[in-house]
């Protein structure tokens, strides 16, 4: 079994701060950042914009792993890739033209994801696998891909090793990484230990 990526998400971390908290994951051996981008509209939350992305990238070399969380994101495609995004993932319920979206990213030079809500069926995705180099599902496994399969959503130490056996390739972390007492340095230790058995 390959090791997974680990992507703590900035959701978590200290807003005011977000660059310290970066800097430390990615000293303590994180593979990529994650950006949850949220508009208030298709999720009730708001949370971070291009300029908090075109920010963060000057904070660290690590991929900026970005999901988009919003209605219309083919309209914020051009933005957030001038802004940095090493990944841009959409949401299959939320773009009208999905394999535009898709085409759109990849031509910025950005590459694409597709997420899928818990209740969308996996097959929803199947269509588009040939365009993604990432798959973000939301607690379920759509089955095996050759891009990148994300998971998140109550990834600690205690199952995370059960996540990358059932075939994640990238573990997207929070409250495990950034509110562990013993620091983000211990904790991203905590789920390697645990991934290796």
């Amino acid at each position: 079994m390959t090791e997974p990526k680990f992507a703590p998400s900035i959701l978590s971390a200290d807003f005011a701060r977000l660059a310290e908290a970066v800097v430390a994951v990615e000293r303590a051996g994180a593979d990529w950042i994650h950006v949850d981008v949220m508009d208030g509209h298709f999720v009730p939350n708001l949370t971070f914009g291009p300029k908090m992305v075109a920010d963060l990238r000057k904070a660290t070399r690590l991929p900026l792993d970005v999901h988009l969380m919003i209605e219309r994101p083919e309209d914020w495609v051009d933005r957030y890739a001038e802004a940095g995004a090493t990944y841009l993932t959409i949401h299959v319920e939320a773009s009208g033209d999905v394999p535009g979206t898709l085409a759109a990213i990849r031509a910025r030079g950005v590459r694409p994801g597709l997420t899928l809500n818990p209740e969308t069926p996996a097959r929803a995705i199947l269509p588009h696998l040939a365009s993604l180099d990432l798959a973000l599902v939301m607690s379920v496994h759509p089955g095996h891909l050759s891009a990148e399969l994300e998971v998140d959503g109550g990834i600690k130490p205690d199952n995370a090793a059960r996540v990358a056996a059932a075939g994640a390739t990238v573990l997207v972390a929070g409250s495990a990484i950034f509110e562990d007492p013993d620091g983000p340095l211990a904790a991203l230790d905590k789920f390697k230990r645990a991934v290796r058995g």
